[in-house]
């Protein structure tokens, strides 16, 4: 069993159970890449995935009382599980109750520090098992989607997809360059780290917010995040990429949002609780914030009745920005190399803080 990320391993093997629907050639990647893992699975007992990375699968999918059981004595018989069960706080609360050999949990959601707190655990639980999410996998992707976020602002696709629904042809107007904006990050975690590479090599000056004060590639100037109210007077831009914790809720909120550098353009790809959308709306309603693009929203589906649907400076993405065919991939390859670091008696990358949960 893993004892510790601080001490070594004191085995030669590491049983991992797929707590979630995971291909057969990735469960066979996962042994490929760390031949001391041994990755259980019974895919008759999963529930099919919908679409691309659809870890919490279809949930038409019931098993049968035999089959819940069958599925109960696989999870429970794991050192190491690769995902939470269904993607069910619940169901991993039973299991690490039921299963004291459990020794690392590693959540497909970046964002699953949520998912541990959810499942209520006491501190002897927290201290015993590591947990890890799947945290910098997405990077790239929601990097890519906030690049284009600042890009259709800067731009003023508003503006633009109006004239032509409308056949008209305006004088001509000037739009702004990525190479004259300021741009701050805030939150730089994987996602943030992602984002501010891509902005600077646009020749954008990129600003970040740091709790430790680390040096980050292509951060011009770091911020301390008690500084955040007295720097957005200063910055085009503002990408949001915090994780969703009782620290960071509505971290974007009226005291920031009224700060702001009039026609500010905002994108959105943390958590969507990091954003106080009912301070939102009149910052967007005034053109404090001239353009959101927002990926995350405070509750998801977001309810019909938000104005933000229809707002004419808002763009929706529907939780969707980070989805990719090649995801599943590269968490099983995180989770491989987490396996190695873990049975090394390193520490994994993407470790959960059992405090705050991020």
């Amino acid at each position: 069993m893993i004892d510790s990320v601080k001490t070594a391993v004191e085995v030669a093997t590491l049983r991992v159970v797929a707590a979630v629907p995971l291909r057969e050639d990735l469960c066979a990647l996962i042994e490929r890449l760390e031949p001391r893992v041994e990755v259980i699975r019974d895919h008759t007992l999963m529930r099919p995935m919908r679409g691309a990375a659809d870890w919490s699968g279809d949930p038409g999918f019931v098993r049968t009382p035999e089959q819940q059981a069958a599925f109960d004595e696989m999870i429970d018989s794991a050192d190491a599980l690769f995902g939470i069960p269904d993607v069910d706080p619940a169901a991993l609360a039973r299991t690490v109750a039921a299963n004291p050999r459990l020794r690392w949990v590693m959540t497909t959601a970046a964002g699953g520090g949520s998912q541990i707190k959810a499942a209520d655990l006491d501190r002897e639980a927290l201290d015993r098992i590591v947990f890890t999410t799947s945290a910098g996998v997405h990077g790239g992707p929601l990097a890519e989607f906030a690049v284009f976020g600042v890009l259709a602002g800067a731009k003023g696709l508003p503006r633009l997809l109006q004239d032509q629904r409308e056949g008209a042809w305006p004088d001509r107007w000037e739009m702004r360059q990525l190479d004259e904006l300021t741009v701050l990050v805030v939150g730089l975690g994987g996602i943030g780290a992602e984002c501010a590479r891509r902005f600077s090599a646009l020749g954008a000056e990129v600003w970040g917010t740091s709790r430790s004060g680390t040096p980050v590639d292509g951060v011009d100037r770091l911020i301390p995040l008690d500084e955040l109210e007295s720097a957005v007077a200063d910055v085009d831009a503002i990408v949001v990429t915090l994780p969703g914790t009782e620290q960071t809720h509505h971290i974007i909120g009226e005291r920031v949002l009224s700060a702001v550098k009039p026609g500010a353009i905002l994108a959105s790809v943390g958590r969507g609780t990091v954003i106080d959308e009912a301070a939102l709306l009149p910052a967007l309603d005034d053109g404090r914030i001239s353009f959101a693009a927002l990926d995350v929203f405070e509750v998801e589906p977001l309810p019909p009745n938000s104005r933000l649907w229809s707002h004419p400076s808002v763009l929706l993405s529907p939780h969707t920005a980070a989805l990719s065919s090649k995801e599943e991939e590269r968490i099983a390859r995180r989770f491989a190399e987490s396996a190695t670091r873990l049975l090394d008696g390193r520490a994994p990358r993407g470790r959960v803080d059992t405090v705050e949960f991020y």
